[in-house]
């Protein structure tokens, strides 16, 4: 038999996962349309967010939302798709520098206002100050 406080926090865990799942599931068909998966998206976000700085695999993996080992594997689907560019360090062979095309922040762009909106939606049912307490409260977890 399980105590309250054991299941207070089996119901918080669950419903934290439950309302993450759906955001993802929702998220992931969303970027879908425009031809990249949710982990390629997030790739192409960070890339943006280094303004021109290269960054390697190590970076971009540190900075994932779902950390994963096949961070290669997505960096090449994104050059396949010239949204992604990959190039040697010119100071140092061994180096790999990884940089966002023209194609690829074209394509952000072209997300940026409707997630904004796919992200109001989602986020609805809360007020402001319920979706910063929130943010305060869950990032006390992470």
């Amino acid at each position: 038999m399980t105590t309250k406080k054991e299941q207070i926090n089996r119901d918080l865990v669950v419903t934290a996962l439950r309302v993450g799942n759906q955001f993802n599931e929702e998220l992931n068909q969303f970027v879908k349309t425009y031809g990249i998966s949710l982990p390629q998206f997030n790739v192409l976000r960070i890339l943006r967010g280094q303004k021109g700085t290269p960054a390697n695999l190590s970076t971009i993996n540190q900075r994932m939302i779902h950390k994963m080992s096949n961070t290669t594997r997505l960096v090449d689907k994104l050059i396949e798709k010239t949204l992604v560019q990959r190039r040697i360090c010119a100071q140092n062979r061994r180096k790999i520098e990884i940089f966002i095309t023209e194609a690829g922040l074209l394509l952000l762009s072209d997300i940026d206002h409707q997630l904004n909106e796919k992200e109001k939606q989602l986020t609805n049912p809360l007020n402001e100050k319920e979706k910063e307490k929130l943010i305060a409260l869950l990032s006390t977890l992470i």
